[in-house]
């Protein structure tokens, strides 16, 4: 089992920044096993929407509506994936998931919540 723990989220104002952590641990025997890393976000009465991802070699992918402003990255020797998130918006509001793939199996974390006051 792998186990994800995310930090960094809390309430900013519009315009602000946030950087999410998400650490992995558990049974992680080979970090050549660690697929794609990434956050998912989910608004209140809304369902889980993709936010971000990077793969092992680096390949970055954003929604639409978080290019130029939010920014992947991993770090595979610690096991940590980051969202560095700058001019927030309201609608950016949520709680942030942190997803993993490891050998073929997908993985969660609790979730943090971020809000972004208007």
């Amino acid at each position: 089992q792998v186990q994800l723990v995310e930090s960094g989220g809390g309430l900013v104002q519009a315009g602000g920044s946030l950087r999410l952590a998400c650490a992995a641990s558990g049974s992680i025997f080979s970090i050549r096993l660690m697929g794609v890393m990434g956050w998912y976000r989910q608004a209140p009465g809304q369902q889980r929407e993709f936010v971000a991802s990077a793969t092992s070699g680096d390949s970055l992918k954003y929604t639409d509506s978080v290019k130029g402003r939010f920014t992947i990255s991993r770090d595979n020797a610690k096991r940590m994936v980051y969202l560095q998130m700058n001019s927030l918006k309201p609608e950016d509001t949520g709680v942030y998931y942190c997803n993993v793939l490891y050998a073929g199996r997908n993985y969660w974390g609790q979730g943090i919540q971020v809000t972004v006051s208007s």
